[in-house]
Protein backbone atom coordinates (compact mmCIF):
# COMPACT_ATOMS: atom_id res chain seq x y z
CA UNK A 1 0.00 0.00 0.00
CA UNK A 2 2.97 2.49 0.86
CA UNK A 3 5.97 2.45 -0.73
CA UNK A 4 9.44 4.48 -0.53
CA UNK A 5 12.41 4.31 -2.79
CA UNK A 6 15.70 6.14 -2.40
CA UNK A 7 13.89 8.66 -0.62
CA UNK A 8 16.20 11.45 0.26
CA UNK A 9 16.07 14.58 2.23
CA UNK A 10 17.70 16.95 4.12
CA UNK A 11 17.04 20.45 6.68
CA UNK A 12 19.71 23.06 6.27
CA UNK A 13 21.54 22.16 9.07
CA UNK A 14 21.11 18.00 9.08
CA UNK A 15 20.87 15.27 6.78
CA UNK A 16 17.69 12.99 7.43
CA UNK A 17 17.57 10.68 5.11
CA UNK A 18 19.96 9.06 2.12
CA UNK A 19 18.21 6.81 -0.06
CA UNK A 20 16.35 5.07 2.57
CA UNK A 21 13.71 2.03 0.85
CA UNK A 22 10.71 0.18 2.66
CA UNK A 23 7.11 -1.15 1.90
CA UNK A 24 4.10 -0.94 4.21
CA UNK A 25 2.12 -3.64 3.32
CA UNK A 26 -1.58 -4.92 4.26
CA UNK A 27 -2.15 -7.04 7.72
CA UNK A 28 1.43 -5.30 8.91
CA UNK A 29 1.36 -3.97 12.18
CA UNK A 30 4.95 -2.10 12.14
CA UNK A 31 6.87 -0.54 14.97
CA UNK A 32 9.15 2.49 13.68
CA UNK A 33 12.05 2.93 15.76
CA UNK A 34 15.11 4.92 15.94
CA UNK A 35 17.20 7.44 17.56
CA UNK A 36 15.71 10.76 18.95
CA UNK A 37 16.59 12.96 16.48
CA UNK A 38 16.91 11.07 13.76
CA UNK A 39 13.82 12.33 11.67
CA UNK A 40 10.91 9.58 12.34
CA UNK A 41 8.00 12.06 12.68
CA UNK A 42 9.24 14.26 10.06
CA UNK A 43 8.71 11.30 7.68
CA UNK A 44 5.63 10.57 8.90
CA UNK A 45 4.71 13.85 8.11
CA UNK A 46 6.04 13.27 4.65
CA UNK A 47 4.08 10.03 4.16
CA UNK A 48 0.66 12.16 5.48
CA UNK A 49 1.27 15.32 3.40
CA UNK A 50 4.27 14.51 0.70
CA UNK A 51 3.57 17.84 -1.48
CA UNK A 52 4.54 19.92 1.27
CA UNK A 53 8.33 18.52 0.85
CA UNK A 54 10.90 18.71 -1.61
CA UNK A 55 12.58 15.33 -1.45
CA UNK A 56 14.48 13.06 -4.20
CA UNK A 57 13.23 9.54 -5.14
CA UNK A 58 9.40 7.91 -5.08
CA UNK A 59 6.85 8.01 -2.34
CA UNK A 60 3.75 5.76 -4.11
CA UNK A 61 0.35 5.39 -2.14
CA UNK A 62 -2.25 3.41 -3.16
CA UNK A 63 -4.57 5.75 -4.51
CA UNK A 64 -7.27 3.95 -2.21
CA UNK A 65 -5.68 3.92 1.02
CA UNK A 66 -7.20 5.87 3.66
CA UNK A 67 -4.77 6.98 6.02
CA UNK A 68 -5.86 7.73 9.66
CA UNK A 69 -3.41 9.72 12.18
CA UNK A 70 -2.65 9.91 16.06
CA UNK A 71 -0.59 12.56 17.19
CA UNK A 72 1.47 12.58 20.06
CA UNK A 73 -0.20 15.59 21.40
CA UNK A 74 -3.81 15.42 22.94
CA UNK A 75 -6.10 17.54 21.21
CA UNK A 76 -8.98 17.91 23.58
CA UNK A 77 -10.61 21.80 22.56
CA UNK A 78 -12.75 19.72 19.76
CA UNK A 79 -13.92 17.58 22.40
CA UNK A 80 -14.39 19.68 25.27
CA UNK A 81 -18.74 19.78 25.91
CA UNK A 82 -19.12 16.04 24.68
CA UNK A 83 -19.28 13.21 26.64
CA UNK A 84 -17.20 9.79 25.54
CA UNK A 85 -19.62 8.19 23.13
CA UNK A 86 -20.97 11.31 21.11
CA UNK A 87 -16.62 12.20 20.55
CA UNK A 88 -16.51 8.25 19.57
CA UNK A 89 -19.89 8.57 17.62
CA UNK A 90 -19.37 11.81 15.76
CA UNK A 91 -18.32 10.77 12.42
CA UNK A 92 -20.94 8.15 12.05
CA UNK A 93 -23.97 10.72 13.44
CA UNK A 94 -22.51 13.36 11.16
CA UNK A 95 -23.03 10.60 8.08
CA UNK A 96 -26.16 9.57 9.34
CA UNK A 97 -27.21 13.05 9.42
CA UNK A 98 -26.03 13.64 5.59
CA UNK A 99 -28.03 10.79 4.47
CA UNK A 100 -30.80 12.14 6.14
CA UNK A 101 -30.00 15.51 4.61
CA UNK A 102 -29.96 13.90 1.08
CA UNK A 103 -32.82 11.99 1.41
CA UNK A 104 -34.97 14.81 2.78
CA UNK A 105 -33.89 17.48 0.00
CA UNK A 106 -35.10 14.15 -2.46
CA UNK A 107 -38.43 14.81 -1.59
CA UNK A 108 -38.64 18.03 -3.73
CA UNK A 109 -35.80 18.23 -6.19
CA UNK A 110 -36.43 17.52 -10.12
CA UNK A 111 -32.73 17.06 -10.25
CA UNK A 112 -32.27 13.59 -8.73
CA UNK A 113 -29.23 12.20 -10.63
CA UNK A 114 -26.78 14.38 -8.70
CA UNK A 115 -28.42 13.70 -5.02
CA UNK A 116 -28.67 10.07 -5.45
CA UNK A 117 -24.67 10.19 -6.58
CA UNK A 118 -24.41 11.72 -3.32
CA UNK A 119 -26.53 9.26 -1.21
CA UNK A 120 -24.68 5.86 -2.44
CA UNK A 121 -21.31 7.98 -1.42
CA UNK A 122 -22.70 8.91 1.90
CA UNK A 123 -24.05 4.99 2.33
CA UNK A 124 -20.23 3.59 1.11
CA UNK A 125 -18.72 6.10 3.16
CA UNK A 126 -20.49 4.70 6.17
CA UNK A 127 -20.30 0.83 5.22
CA UNK A 128 -16.94 1.07 5.14
CA UNK A 129 -17.10 2.19 8.60
CA UNK A 130 -19.28 -0.16 9.62
CA UNK A 131 -21.71 2.58 10.59
CA UNK A 132 -24.53 -0.23 10.67
CA UNK A 133 -23.07 -1.38 13.55
CA UNK A 134 -21.46 1.33 15.25
CA UNK A 135 -22.56 2.20 18.49
CA UNK A 136 -21.58 -2.10 18.87
CA UNK A 137 -18.82 -1.20 17.94
CA UNK A 138 -17.61 1.67 20.18
CA UNK A 139 -18.54 -0.26 23.11
CA UNK A 140 -16.11 -3.43 22.11
CA UNK A 141 -12.99 -0.76 21.67
CA UNK A 142 -15.12 0.83 25.29
CA UNK A 143 -14.63 -2.78 26.47
CA UNK A 144 -11.04 -3.82 25.37
CA UNK A 145 -9.56 -0.25 26.97
CA UNK A 146 -11.49 -1.00 30.09
CA UNK A 147 -13.32 2.26 29.70
CA UNK A 148 -17.24 1.74 29.51
CA UNK A 149 -17.06 2.86 32.65
CA UNK A 150 -16.55 6.61 31.00
CA UNK A 151 -19.30 5.54 28.09
CA UNK A 152 -21.72 8.99 29.61
CA UNK A 153 -18.29 10.61 31.26
CA UNK A 154 -17.43 14.26 30.07
CA UNK A 155 -14.75 13.86 27.40
CA UNK A 156 -13.18 17.28 29.48
CA UNK A 157 -13.16 14.97 32.38
CA UNK A 158 -10.91 12.33 31.66
CA UNK A 159 -7.41 12.25 32.52
CA UNK A 160 -4.68 12.74 29.55
CA UNK A 161 -3.71 8.54 29.22
CA UNK A 162 -7.82 7.80 29.22
CA UNK A 163 -8.08 10.39 26.41
CA UNK A 164 -5.12 9.46 24.47
CA UNK A 165 -6.83 5.95 23.72
CA UNK A 166 -10.02 7.84 23.27
CA UNK A 167 -8.05 9.71 20.45
CA UNK A 168 -6.42 5.75 19.14
CA UNK A 169 -10.05 4.53 19.64
CA UNK A 170 -11.93 7.32 17.65
CA UNK A 171 -8.82 6.69 14.44
CA UNK A 172 -9.27 2.68 14.64
CA UNK A 173 -13.32 3.21 14.44
CA UNK A 174 -13.08 5.14 11.37
CA UNK A 175 -11.43 1.96 9.59
CA UNK A 176 -8.41 3.95 7.45
CA UNK A 177 -6.60 1.10 5.46
CA UNK A 178 -3.02 2.46 7.39
CA UNK A 179 -3.23 4.33 11.01
CA UNK A 180 -0.14 6.01 11.60
CA UNK A 181 0.60 6.75 15.51
CA UNK A 182 2.96 9.03 16.91
CA UNK A 183 4.45 7.75 20.41
CA UNK A 184 0.92 7.05 21.45
CA UNK A 185 2.05 5.16 24.87
CA UNK A 186 3.56 9.03 26.09
CA UNK A 187 2.36 9.43 29.69
CA UNK A 188 0.32 6.32 30.32
CA UNK A 189 0.04 4.66 33.60
CA UNK A 190 0.75 1.13 33.32
CA UNK A 191 -3.25 0.17 33.00
CA UNK A 192 -3.41 2.31 30.57
CA UNK A 193 -0.20 1.17 28.25
CA UNK A 194 -1.79 -2.30 28.81
CA UNK A 195 -5.17 -1.31 27.54
CA UNK A 196 -3.08 0.30 24.15
CA UNK A 197 -1.53 -2.85 24.10
CA UNK A 198 -5.28 -4.51 23.67
CA UNK A 199 -6.07 -2.19 21.20
CA UNK A 200 -2.90 -2.46 18.78
CA UNK A 201 -3.25 -6.33 18.85
CA UNK A 202 -6.89 -6.45 18.61
CA UNK A 203 -7.13 -4.20 15.44
CA UNK A 204 -7.52 -5.75 11.78
CA UNK A 205 -5.67 -3.03 9.78
CA UNK A 206 -2.23 -2.00 8.87
CA UNK A 207 -0.42 0.29 11.73
CA UNK A 208 2.75 2.37 11.56
CA UNK A 209 3.58 3.60 15.28
CA UNK A 210 6.24 5.16 16.74
CA UNK A 211 7.18 4.01 19.92
CA UNK A 212 10.25 3.60 21.96
CA UNK A 213 8.34 1.93 24.45
CA UNK A 214 9.94 -1.52 25.40
CA UNK A 215 6.52 -3.09 26.37
CA UNK A 216 4.88 -2.27 23.44
CA UNK A 217 7.53 -3.42 21.15
CA UNK A 218 8.23 -6.83 23.04
CA UNK A 219 4.45 -7.54 22.78
CA UNK A 220 2.62 -5.68 19.78
CA UNK A 221 4.22 -5.79 16.10
CA UNK A 222 5.53 -8.14 13.30
CA UNK A 223 7.57 -5.82 11.39
CA UNK A 224 10.35 -3.17 12.40
CA UNK A 225 11.37 -0.39 10.27
CA UNK A 226 14.88 1.10 12.17
CA UNK A 227 16.37 4.45 10.96
CA UNK A 228 19.66 5.28 12.10
CA UNK A 229 22.35 7.20 10.64
CA UNK A 230 20.21 8.33 7.46
CA UNK A 231 19.55 5.20 6.78
CA UNK A 232 16.50 2.20 7.21
CA UNK A 233 16.42 -1.35 8.33
CA UNK A 234 13.67 -3.26 7.72
CA UNK A 235 12.68 -6.71 9.54
CA UNK A 236 9.90 -8.90 9.14
CA UNK A 237 8.94 -10.25 12.89
CA UNK A 238 8.77 -9.34 16.75
CA UNK A 239 11.07 -6.97 18.38
CA UNK A 240 12.34 -9.28 20.36
CA UNK A 241 13.37 -11.38 17.11
CA UNK A 242 14.96 -8.31 15.90
CA UNK A 243 17.37 -7.62 18.94
CA UNK A 244 18.53 -11.58 18.50
CA UNK A 245 19.28 -11.36 14.76
CA UNK A 246 21.16 -7.56 16.09
CA UNK A 247 23.12 -9.57 18.38
CA UNK A 248 23.70 -12.80 16.43
CA UNK A 249 24.93 -9.92 13.65
CA UNK A 250 27.20 -8.44 16.30
CA UNK A 251 28.65 -11.88 17.24
CA UNK A 252 30.04 -12.43 13.46
CA UNK A 253 31.21 -8.92 13.04
CA UNK A 254 33.39 -8.77 16.15
CA UNK A 255 34.58 -12.16 14.95
CA UNK A 256 35.24 -11.35 11.81
CA UNK A 257 37.03 -8.01 13.13
CA UNK A 258 39.27 -9.39 15.00
CA UNK A 259 40.45 -12.24 12.14
CA UNK A 260 40.64 -9.00 9.77
CA UNK A 261 42.42 -6.86 12.61
CA UNK A 262 44.90 -10.53 13.13
CA UNK A 263 45.33 -9.96 9.37
CA UNK A 264 46.38 -6.43 8.81
CA UNK A 265 48.74 -6.38 11.82
CA UNK A 266 50.53 -9.29 9.79
CA UNK A 267 50.63 -7.55 6.67
CA UNK A 268 52.03 -4.50 8.68
CA UNK A 269 54.67 -6.68 10.01
CA UNK A 270 55.38 -7.36 6.32
CA UNK A 271 54.94 -3.99 4.86
CA UNK A 272 57.49 -2.73 7.63
CA UNK A 273 60.05 -5.85 6.84
CA UNK A 274 59.80 -4.47 3.20
CA UNK A 275 60.41 -1.07 3.98
CA UNK A 276 63.57 -1.11 6.37
CA UNK A 277 64.59 -3.80 3.11
CA UNK A 278 64.16 -1.19 0.51
CA UNK A 279 66.41 1.34 2.58
CA UNK A 280 69.40 -0.68 1.61
CA UNK A 281 68.09 -2.63 -1.41
CA UNK A 282 66.68 -0.26 -4.51
CA UNK A 283 65.47 -3.30 -6.21
CA UNK A 284 62.72 -2.63 -8.36
CA UNK A 285 60.90 -5.66 -7.53
CA UNK A 286 61.04 -5.29 -3.85
CA UNK A 287 59.28 -1.58 -4.49
CA UNK A 288 56.85 -2.96 -6.53
CA UNK A 289 56.01 -5.88 -3.61
CA UNK A 290 55.81 -2.96 -1.39
CA UNK A 291 53.73 -1.13 -3.34
CA UNK A 292 51.12 -4.16 -3.93
CA UNK A 293 50.89 -4.89 0.43
CA UNK A 294 50.08 -1.38 0.75
CA UNK A 295 47.66 -1.61 -1.51
CA UNK A 296 46.30 -4.85 -0.18
CA UNK A 297 46.61 -3.14 3.44
CA UNK A 298 44.01 -0.31 1.94
CA UNK A 299 41.87 -2.59 0.21
CA UNK A 300 41.23 -4.15 3.83
CA UNK A 301 40.55 -0.93 5.51
CA UNK A 302 38.23 -0.30 2.67
CA UNK A 303 35.89 -3.55 3.19
CA UNK A 304 35.81 -3.14 7.05
CA UNK A 305 32.41 -3.89 7.90
CA UNK A 306 29.64 -0.79 9.03
CA UNK A 307 27.41 -1.95 10.33
CA UNK A 308 25.46 1.02 11.45
CA UNK A 309 22.51 -0.85 13.13
CA UNK A 310 24.14 -3.02 14.85
CA UNK A 311 25.86 -1.27 17.79
CA UNK A 312 24.41 2.14 18.42
CA UNK A 313 26.38 4.77 20.74
CA UNK A 314 24.30 5.38 23.99
CA UNK A 315 24.97 8.67 25.83
CA UNK A 316 26.83 8.99 28.26
CA UNK A 317 24.63 10.12 31.07
CA UNK A 318 26.32 10.34 34.66
CA UNK A 319 24.48 11.70 37.74
CA UNK A 320 27.02 13.36 39.52
CA UNK A 321 27.16 15.30 43.11
CA UNK A 322 29.47 17.63 44.77
CA UNK A 323 28.79 15.98 48.28
CA UNK A 324 28.03 12.66 49.16
CA UNK A 325 25.37 12.45 52.05
CA UNK A 326 25.76 10.58 55.25
CA UNK A 327 22.93 7.71 55.65
CA UNK A 328 20.32 10.06 56.75
CA UNK A 329 17.00 11.26 55.68
CA UNK A 330 16.14 13.76 53.17
CA UNK A 331 12.89 14.05 52.54
CA UNK A 332 10.41 13.57 54.95
CA UNK A 333 6.76 13.46 54.14
CA UNK A 334 3.74 13.71 57.27
CA UNK A 335 -0.08 13.45 56.76
CA UNK A 336 0.65 15.05 53.44
CA UNK A 337 -2.81 16.25 51.42
CA UNK A 338 -3.42 17.47 48.49
CA UNK A 339 -6.01 18.56 45.69
CA UNK A 340 -7.89 20.17 43.24
CA UNK A 341 -11.77 20.05 42.53
CA UNK A 342 -11.42 16.58 44.40
CA UNK A 343 -9.49 14.91 46.98
CA UNK A 344 -6.41 13.32 45.55
CA UNK A 345 -3.63 12.27 48.24
CA UNK A 346 -4.93 12.16 51.85
CA UNK A 347 -2.50 12.11 54.86
CA UNK A 348 0.31 10.51 52.97
CA UNK A 349 3.74 9.81 55.08
CA UNK A 350 6.73 8.39 53.73
CA UNK A 351 10.52 8.81 54.07
CA UNK A 352 13.40 8.91 51.58
CA UNK A 353 17.14 7.96 52.95
CA UNK A 354 20.27 9.19 51.50
CA UNK A 355 20.77 6.22 48.47
CA UNK A 356 17.02 5.35 47.82
CA UNK A 357 16.01 5.10 44.73
CA UNK A 358 12.31 5.14 44.78
CA UNK A 359 9.69 4.46 42.29
CA UNK A 360 5.83 6.54 42.14
CA UNK A 361 3.46 4.58 40.30
CA UNK A 362 -0.23 5.31 39.63
CA UNK A 363 -3.01 5.73 37.71
CA UNK A 364 -3.12 8.85 35.67
CA UNK A 365 -4.47 12.08 37.33
CA UNK A 366 -3.39 10.90 40.58
CA UNK A 367 -1.56 13.47 41.90
CA UNK A 368 2.30 12.19 41.67
CA UNK A 369 3.39 15.38 40.00
CA UNK A 370 1.81 17.76 42.42
CA UNK A 371 3.69 15.82 45.19
CA UNK A 372 6.82 15.90 43.11
CA UNK A 373 6.47 19.33 42.54
CA UNK A 374 5.57 20.19 46.21
CA UNK A 375 8.85 18.19 47.23
CA UNK A 376 11.13 20.19 45.08
CA UNK A 377 9.97 23.61 45.76
CA UNK A 378 9.38 22.66 49.71
CA UNK A 379 7.21 25.16 50.78
CA UNK A 380 4.63 22.75 52.00
CA UNK A 381 4.35 22.15 55.74
CA UNK A 382 4.10 18.62 55.88
CA UNK A 383 7.29 18.42 53.68
CA UNK A 384 10.48 18.41 55.36
CA UNK A 385 13.34 18.58 53.25
CA UNK A 386 17.18 17.90 55.03
CA UNK A 387 19.36 21.31 55.16
CA UNK A 388 21.78 19.05 53.03
CA UNK A 389 20.29 18.12 50.16
CA UNK A 390 20.71 19.75 47.05
CA UNK A 391 17.49 18.78 44.68
CA UNK A 392 17.85 18.91 40.89
CA UNK A 393 14.00 18.76 38.90
CA UNK A 394 13.18 16.67 35.64
CA UNK A 395 9.69 17.61 34.53
CA UNK A 396 7.26 15.86 31.83
CA UNK A 397 6.27 19.14 31.14
CA UNK A 398 9.06 20.00 29.33
CA UNK A 399 8.82 24.25 28.69
CA UNK A 400 8.76 24.21 32.80
CA UNK A 401 12.47 23.62 32.75
CA UNK A 402 13.58 24.63 29.10
CA UNK A 403 13.06 27.63 27.15
CA UNK A 404 12.03 26.65 23.64
CA UNK A 405 13.14 30.45 22.46
CA UNK A 406 16.69 29.65 23.91
CA UNK A 407 19.10 28.07 21.70
CA UNK A 408 20.79 24.83 22.98
CA UNK A 409 23.99 26.92 24.11
CA UNK A 410 22.09 30.04 25.53
CA UNK A 411 19.86 27.30 27.80
CA UNK A 412 23.32 25.92 29.13
CA UNK A 413 24.93 29.49 29.55
CA UNK A 414 21.80 30.31 31.86
CA UNK A 415 22.24 26.86 33.71
CA UNK A 416 25.79 28.20 34.93
CA UNK A 417 28.55 27.06 31.76
CA UNK A 418 31.10 29.89 31.06
CA UNK A 419 31.93 28.89 27.60
CA UNK A 420 30.64 27.85 24.21
CA UNK A 421 33.21 24.94 24.22
CA UNK A 422 32.82 24.03 27.48
CA UNK A 423 29.57 23.12 26.61
CA UNK A 424 30.01 21.50 22.89
CA UNK A 425 32.43 19.23 25.02
CA UNK A 426 30.04 18.49 27.62
CA UNK A 427 27.42 17.80 25.47
CA UNK A 428 29.34 15.41 22.63
CA UNK A 429 29.17 13.21 25.11
CA UNK A 430 25.30 12.99 24.98
CA UNK A 431 24.92 13.01 21.79
CA UNK A 432 25.03 16.43 20.39
CA UNK A 433 27.08 17.77 17.30
CA UNK A 434 28.25 20.91 17.23
CA UNK A 435 25.96 21.97 14.41
CA UNK A 436 22.76 21.66 16.63
CA UNK A 437 24.05 23.88 19.63
CA UNK A 438 22.90 26.81 17.97
CA UNK A 439 19.46 25.50 17.26
CA UNK A 440 15.96 27.03 19.22
CA UNK A 441 15.22 24.37 21.73
CA UNK A 442 11.53 24.60 20.27
CA UNK A 443 12.70 23.17 17.13
CA UNK A 444 13.70 19.83 19.02
CA UNK A 445 12.47 16.14 18.74
CA UNK A 446 10.82 15.60 22.63
CA UNK A 447 13.52 12.86 22.72
CA UNK A 448 16.82 15.46 22.38
CA UNK A 449 14.49 17.87 24.69
CA UNK A 450 14.66 15.00 27.89
CA UNK A 451 18.58 14.30 26.94
CA UNK A 452 19.23 18.09 27.51
CA UNK A 453 16.97 17.77 30.75
CA UNK A 454 18.77 14.94 31.90
CA UNK A 455 22.26 16.88 30.97
CA UNK A 456 21.19 19.74 32.93
CA UNK A 457 20.20 17.86 36.11
CA UNK A 458 23.90 15.87 36.14
CA UNK A 459 25.41 19.02 35.81
CA UNK A 460 23.70 20.63 38.47
CA UNK A 461 25.59 17.76 40.59
CA UNK A 462 22.91 17.22 43.03
CA UNK A 463 22.57 14.61 45.71
CA UNK A 464 18.86 14.09 45.38
CA UNK A 465 16.91 14.04 42.02
CA UNK A 466 13.23 14.42 41.07
CA UNK A 467 12.32 12.65 38.44
CA UNK A 468 9.11 13.19 36.81
CA UNK A 469 8.47 10.90 33.92
CA UNK A 470 12.46 11.12 32.56
CA UNK A 471 12.57 7.81 29.98
CA UNK A 472 9.14 9.87 27.86
CA UNK A 473 10.20 10.30 24.19
CA UNK A 474 13.81 8.79 25.04
CA UNK A 475 15.02 6.51 22.75
CA UNK A 476 15.52 2.94 23.87
CA UNK A 477 19.65 3.69 23.63
CA UNK A 478 18.81 6.44 25.58
CA UNK A 479 16.51 4.42 28.41
CA UNK A 480 19.47 2.40 29.13
CA UNK A 481 21.95 4.55 29.35
CA UNK A 482 19.39 6.18 31.54
CA UNK A 483 19.20 2.80 33.60
CA UNK A 484 22.81 2.53 33.88
CA UNK A 485 23.33 6.44 35.24
CA UNK A 486 20.40 5.53 37.99
CA UNK A 487 21.74 2.33 39.11
CA UNK A 488 25.75 3.99 39.43
CA UNK A 489 24.29 7.01 41.02
CA UNK A 490 25.31 7.29 45.03
CA UNK A 491 22.82 9.38 45.78
CA UNK A 492 18.61 9.11 46.41
CA UNK A 493 16.17 9.29 43.41
CA UNK A 494 12.44 10.02 43.40
CA UNK A 495 10.87 8.88 39.94
CA UNK A 496 7.62 9.01 38.59
CA UNK A 497 7.71 6.55 35.89
CA UNK A 498 5.08 3.98 33.81
CA UNK A 499 8.27 2.47 32.43
CA UNK A 500 8.04 -0.68 33.74
CA UNK A 501 11.58 -1.74 33.14
CA UNK A 502 13.07 1.08 33.65
CA UNK A 503 11.09 0.64 37.41
CA UNK A 504 12.06 -2.95 38.09
CA UNK A 505 16.20 -2.64 36.68
CA UNK A 506 16.94 0.72 38.73
CA UNK A 507 14.77 1.11 41.62
CA UNK A 508 14.60 -0.03 45.33
CA UNK A 509 11.46 -0.19 45.99
CA UNK A 510 8.33 1.49 44.62
CA UNK A 511 5.65 3.79 45.85
CA UNK A 512 1.98 2.28 44.70
CA UNK A 513 -0.42 5.08 44.78
CA UNK A 514 -4.06 3.51 45.58
CA UNK A 515 -7.08 5.02 46.99
CA UNK A 516 -5.74 8.60 47.66
CA UNK A 517 -2.93 6.62 50.05
CA UNK A 518 0.54 5.20 48.97
CA UNK A 519 1.30 1.74 49.81
CA UNK A 520 5.28 0.49 49.82
CA UNK A 521 6.11 -2.69 47.54
CA UNK A 522 9.54 -3.85 46.82
CA UNK A 523 10.69 -4.01 43.63
CA UNK A 524 9.80 -8.41 43.30
CA UNK A 525 6.89 -7.64 44.68
CA UNK A 526 5.72 -5.25 41.45
CA UNK A 527 7.44 -7.27 39.15
CA UNK A 528 5.41 -10.35 39.86
CA UNK A 529 2.21 -8.37 40.19
CA UNK A 530 2.36 -7.28 36.87
CA UNK A 531 3.28 -10.13 35.28
CA UNK A 532 0.87 -11.92 37.30
CA UNK A 533 -2.13 -9.64 35.68
CA UNK A 534 -0.84 -9.49 32.21
CA UNK A 535 1.27 -12.68 31.11
CA UNK A 536 0.87 -15.90 31.12
CA UNK A 537 2.45 -18.04 34.68
CA UNK A 538 6.50 -18.41 33.40
CA UNK A 539 6.35 -15.45 31.43
CA UNK A 540 8.86 -13.92 34.36
CA UNK A 541 10.70 -16.92 34.73
CA UNK A 542 11.51 -16.89 30.40
CA UNK A 543 12.89 -13.18 30.29
CA UNK A 544 15.12 -13.58 33.37
CA UNK A 545 16.74 -16.76 31.67
CA UNK A 546 16.57 -14.64 28.12
CA UNK A 547 18.47 -11.47 30.00
CA UNK A 548 21.42 -13.81 32.15
CA UNK A 549 21.82 -15.18 28.39
CA UNK A 550 22.65 -12.24 27.05
CA UNK A 551 24.93 -10.94 29.49
CA UNK A 552 26.59 -14.30 29.04
CA UNK A 553 27.09 -13.51 25.50
CA UNK A 554 28.41 -10.07 26.13
CA UNK A 555 30.91 -11.05 28.37
CA UNK A 556 31.55 -13.91 26.26
CA UNK A 557 32.19 -11.12 23.29
CA UNK A 558 34.49 -9.25 25.82
CA UNK A 559 36.64 -12.46 26.05
CA UNK A 560 36.67 -12.93 22.00
CA UNK A 561 35.62 -16.29 23.45
CA UNK A 562 33.32 -16.13 19.69
CA UNK A 563 32.65 -20.47 20.47
CA UNK A 564 31.02 -19.98 23.66
CA UNK A 565 29.09 -16.74 22.31
CA UNK A 566 28.00 -19.15 19.21
CA UNK A 567 26.73 -21.74 21.83
CA UNK A 568 24.92 -19.09 23.79
CA UNK A 569 22.98 -17.86 20.82
CA UNK A 570 21.33 -20.98 20.36
CA UNK A 571 20.46 -21.33 23.44
CA UNK A 572 18.80 -17.90 23.59
CA UNK A 573 17.28 -18.42 20.00
CA UNK A 574 15.41 -21.40 21.71
CA UNK A 575 14.17 -19.29 25.26
CA UNK A 576 12.95 -16.72 22.62
CA UNK A 577 10.75 -19.35 20.51
CA UNK A 578 9.02 -19.91 24.06
CA UNK A 579 8.31 -16.03 24.80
Amino acid sequence: MIKVDNLSFSFPQKELYNNISFTLEEGQHCAFIGTSGSGKSTLIDILLDPEKYLYDGKLETDPDCKIGYVSQFPELDEAKETTVFEYLAEPFIKLQNEIQSICTEMETSTDLEPLLEKYQQALDSLDAMGGDDFESNIHKQLNAANLMKRRDSKAADLSGGEFKLIQVMKEMLNRPDLMIMDEPDVFLDFENLNALKQLINSYKGMLLVVTHNRYLLNHCFNKIIHLENTEIQEFDGRYIEYNFALLQTKVELQELAVAEQEEMERNDTIINNLRVIATYNSNASRGRALRARVRFQERLEARRIKAPFVEIKQPNIRFVMDDEMEDTTVVSVHHYSVGFDELLLDHVSFEIKSTDKVAIIGANGTGKTTLLRDVYNNNHASIEVNADAKMAYLSQFQGEMLKDANTILEEFIDAGFKTYDEIELYLSSYGFEEEILRQKIGSLSGGEKNLLQLAKVSASKANVLLLDEPTSHLDTYAQLALEKAIGEFKGAILMISHDFYSVVNGMDYVFIIEDKTIRKMTVPEFREMIYANHFDEDYLEMEQKKKSVEMKIEGALKDTNFELAKGLLEELEELIKRL
